[in-house]
């Protein structure tokens, strides 16, 4: 079983891409890291990723869901990338998980799967606005699972979002 990370090029939440990945390894499945383009990404507190590819070269055939990543970074590089937006659609269309934390709730938002269904974000104005206008009921708790798409309001909240996924990976 493999998953995909999908991260920002530069200010992703470090948490929120070192903790799930480490608990998804832990329990035995693989993940590739990707980003609008193949390279070094870098997070807001310092830490490096290496993405294997850009969103445009994955296949959601090779993967049991999709993790955005959180972070500054997310607003800026991530909302409003087309091809993401693409993927998070096919990965739903297809019944996989489909995951995201902090700020990055909002693409799932914008990718048009979270009309009526339960959420929850980091709160900002432009945030709270998004998640609104793609229909989301939000929640203040820290991780909300409402079928198969998990949503984590931050980097406190990146533990339990990673075991929440991994049980929906059970299903």
């Amino acid at each position: 079983m493999k998953l995909l990370l999908a991260v920002a090029p530069e200010r992703f939440r470090d948490e929120e891409l070192e903790t799930p990945k480490r608990v998804f390894e832990e329990a035995g499945i693989d993940v590739d890291i990707a980003s609008t383009v193949a390279g070094t990404c870098t997070g807001m507190l310092g830490a490096t990723a290496e993405a294997a590819m850009a969103f445009d070269d994955v296949d959601p055939d090779d993967y049991a869901g999709i993790v955005v990543v959180g972070g500054a970074g997310s607003q800026d590089h991530l909302w409003g990338s087309d091809i993401l937006l693409a993927l998070v659609q096919s990965f739903f269309k297809q019944g996989k998980v489909v995951a995201a934390i902090c700020l990055a709730p909002v693409v799932l938002a914008r990718a048009g799967i979270l009309a009526g269904r339960q959420a929850t974000v980091y709160r900002t104005p432009t945030s709270v606005a998004e998640m609104e206008k793609g229909g989301a009921n939000l929640l203040e708790i820290p991780v909300v699972a409402d079928m198969q798409i998990v949503t984590a309001n931050g980097p406190p909240a990146a533990a339990q979002f990673a075991d929440t996924i991994i049980t929906k990976l059970e299903c």
